[in-house]
C-alpha cells in the first residue's frame, strides 16, 4: 500500500461549541506524508479552532482526531508534539528575555548527565538557523530581534523537533520576500522527508506556488476540499467569501492639482533607521509607502508622530511647524496612527471590547466619570458601522479573530475624527473578504476628503490604492513615484536602489 494514502494525521466530523456558539460543524481533514495542505477560509471561519484541536490545545466537542490512523485525545500541545505534531502560531510565542538559542530549546533541554549540555544546543541551533539562511546569532536576545528574525527563530524552533506533521498559521507575514522564498525552500525539503504540512495563509500566491491540495472553510462548514491543481485565485476567493470578487480595488478618485498640503516632512533624520527624507501628504489622497521590511518606512512616520527618536528635520500641519512629541500630540492635531502590531500596540488584549475601542478618546466619554450609555452607543455604532462580527458581546480583544481585531482597530482611531489617518500594514493575516473591506472604507476616507498614508509590503495594495507612492531602500527616500509609475517593476527599481536617489551609492555598496 502506497503510504501516501494514509493520513499521517486527520480530522473526523470535528465539531467544537464555545458555550451556546458552535464555531465547527463536522469538519473532515487529512493530511498525508510529502504534502502540502492549505486551509483557507475568511477570519472566523473556524481554521485556527480547528487547527487547535488537530495540534492538541483544545478537546472537540464531537468527532476523533487520528494520527496513523489510531485515534487520539490530546490533553495537551505537548503530548501532541510528542506525535510528531509541531504547530508555529501566527502570534509569536518566544520568551523576549531568553536567547534564541534558550528559546528554541525550553522546555526541551539537550543534557549531559545532570548538566545541560549548552555545546550540543548551540549547534543545533546554528544549523537549523543556517537552514533557513538567518544571521541570527544564537545568543541574541529575541527581544533585541526585528520581527521577521523573531519569526524565522518561531519556525527554526519548530524544525528541530522530531516534527511529523508541521501546522504553519501565516508564516510569512511578517517576513521578507527573500526570507519568503528560503521558508518555501525549507517547505520543499521537509516535504522530500515525508513530512505533512498544513499551510494557512491568505495569501492565494503563496498557496498557488506550494500547495498540492486545499481545504476551504466558511462559518465553520466545509466548503470545498481537493487538489489544488486546476483552481484559479478567483475560484479560490469565491470559495472563501461565498461571492465573487471582480474588483478588489474601488476606482481611485483624481486629487485636484490646487489640492492643500495636509502634512510636510523635511529632511527627517532617524539615527540607524532614516537619512533626510522628505515628503509631502495632499487633501483626499493615499500616499503609498513602499520598499522591503527594514527599508526605514516605519521609524520614519513613527518618528513624525513622536513615537520614535527623531534626530533632525521638521515636521509641518497645514503649513505650521509642529512638534509632536507623543500620540496625544499627534490625536490633538488629527492625525490618527493605525500600527502594524495590532496585538502588541494597537489592542489591550485582556481589556473588553468597549473598553479598547473608547481608550484613545477617553475624555469624550468622561464627564467626569465615564459615561456607560455613551460609551456603548459609540460600541454599537463601530459593530454596525464597521461590521464587526461578534458571537458575544462579552470578550475580550484576545477572543477577536484577526479580521475583527483590524476592524476594532480602525474603529478605534476613528473615534477621535482624524482627518490624516496613518496605516501601516492594514491587511497583514486578514482574510480576502475583510480586506476588501478595508480598502472600501480607505476609498471613503478619500471621498470625504480625509488624507491616508499606507504603508504596506503587498505590492497589490500599493498600487491598487495609492494616488502617489514614496519607496525607501536602506533608509532612503529614493522616489515619489506616480501615474504610470506605478508599477510592479518600477517599485521594486526603487526599492532596491536600482533608480532615485541614492542609486549610485547603492550600486557602489
Amino acid at each position: 500500500m502506497d503510504s501516501r494514502n494514509t493520513p499521517l494525521l486527520e480530522g473526523k466530523r470535528i465539531s467544537r461549541a464555545f458555550g451556546g456558539n458552535q464555531v465547527l460543524f463536522d469538519v473532515d481533514l487529512a493530511l498525508h506524508p510529502g504534502e502540502v495542505h492549505a486551509l483557507l477560509g475568511e477570519n472566523g471561519a473556524g481554521k485556527s479552532t480547528l487547527v487547535r484541536i488537530l495540534s492538541g490545545y483544545l478537546p472537540p466537542s464531537s468527532g476523533e482526531v487520528l494520527v496513523a490512523g489510531e485515534r487520539r485525545a490530546y490533553g495537551s500541545s505537548g503530548e501532541a508534539e510528542a506525535d510528531g505534531i509541531v504547530m508555529i502560531h501566527q502570534e509569536l510565542a518566544l520568551a523576549e528575555q531568553l536567547s534564541v538559542e534558550e528559546n528554541i530549546f525550553l522546555g526541551r533541554e539537550l543534557r549531559r548527565g545532570l548538566f545541560l549540555d549548552r555545546r550540543a544546543m548551540r549547534e543545533r541551533c546554528r544549523e537549523a538557523l543556517a537552514e533557513l539562511e538567518t544571521a541570527v546569532a544564537p545568543t541574541a536576545r529575541v527581544k533585541d530581534l526585528g520581527t521577521s528574525d523573531q519569526q524565522m527563530v518561531e519556525i527554526a524552533k519548530a524544525v528541530t523537533r522530531d516534527v511529523r506533521v508541521l501546522i504553519m498559521d501565516e508564516p510569512t507575514a511578517s517576513l521578507t520576500e527573500r526570507e519568503v522564498q528560503v521558508l518555501f525552500a525549507l517547505v520543499g525539503r521537509l516535504r522530500e522527508r515525508g513530512v505533512a504540512i498544513l499551510y494557512i495563509s491568505h495569501k492565494l500566491r503563496e498557496i498557488e506556488q506550494i500547495a498540492d491540495r486545499v481545504t476551504v472553510l466558511r462559518d465553520g462548514h466545509l466548503i470545498d476540499s481537493g487538489p489544488l491543481e486546476g483552481r484559479s485565485k478567483e475560484e479560490l476567493a469565491r470559495l472563501m467569501v461565498g461571492r465573487e470578487i471582480t474588483e478588489m480595488y474601488p476606482p481611485r478618485t483624481q486629487v485636484p492639482d490646487d489640492a492643500p498640503t495636509v502634512l510636510e516632512a523635511r529632511d527627517i533624520v532617524v539615527p540607524g533607521a532614516v537619512r533626510r527624507a522628505s515628503f509631502t501628504l495632499r487633501k483626499g489622497e493615499v500616499l503609498g509607502f513602499g520598499g522591503v521590511v527594514g527599508a526605514g518606512r516605519t521609524a520614519l512616520i513613527e518618528s513624525i508622530l513622536g513615537l520614535r527618536y527623531r534626530a533632525a528635520g521638521e515636521v509641518r500641519r497645514h503649513d505650521a511647524p509642529v512638534n509632536l512629541r507623543h500620540l496625544r500630540d499627534a490625536v490633538q492635531h488629527r492625525i490618527a496612527y493605525l500600527t502594524e502590531d495590532r496585538k502588541g500596540k494597537g489592542l489591550v488584549l485582556n481589556m473588553g471590547l468597549r473598553p479598547n475601542l473608547t481608550l484613545l478618546n477617553l475624555r469624550a466619554y468622561c464627564h467626569p466619570l465615564i459615561d456607560r450609555k455613551r460609551e456603548e452607543q459609540a460600541f454599537q455604532q463601530a459593530i454596525e458601522r464597521f461590521d464587526i462580527r461578534l458571537r458575544t458581546e462579552a470578550l475580550t480583544a484576545a477572543e477577536l479573530s484577526g479580521g475583527n481585531q483590524q476592524k476594532l482597530l480602525l474603529a478605534k482611531v476613528m473615534s477621535i475624527d482624524p482627518e490624516i489617518v496613518i496605516i501601516n500594514e492594514p491587511t497583514r493575516g486578514i482574510d480576502v473578504g475583510t480586506k476588501q473591506e478595508i480598502y472600501l472604507f480607505i476609498r471613503e476616507l478619500t471621498d470625504a476628503g480625509r488624507s491616508v498614508i499606507l504603508i504596506s509590503s503587498e505590492m497589490g495594495e500599493l498600487i491598487g490604492l495609492s494616488h502617489r507612492v514614496a519607496v525607501m531602500c536602506a533608509g532612503v527616500l529614493t522616489g515619489i513615484l506616480e501615474g504610470e509609475q506605478i508599477n510592479e517593476q518600477e517599485i521594486m527599481q526603487y526599492a532596491s536602489g536600482i533608480k532615485g536617489v541614492g542609486a549610485d551609492e547603492q550600486r557602489r555598496a
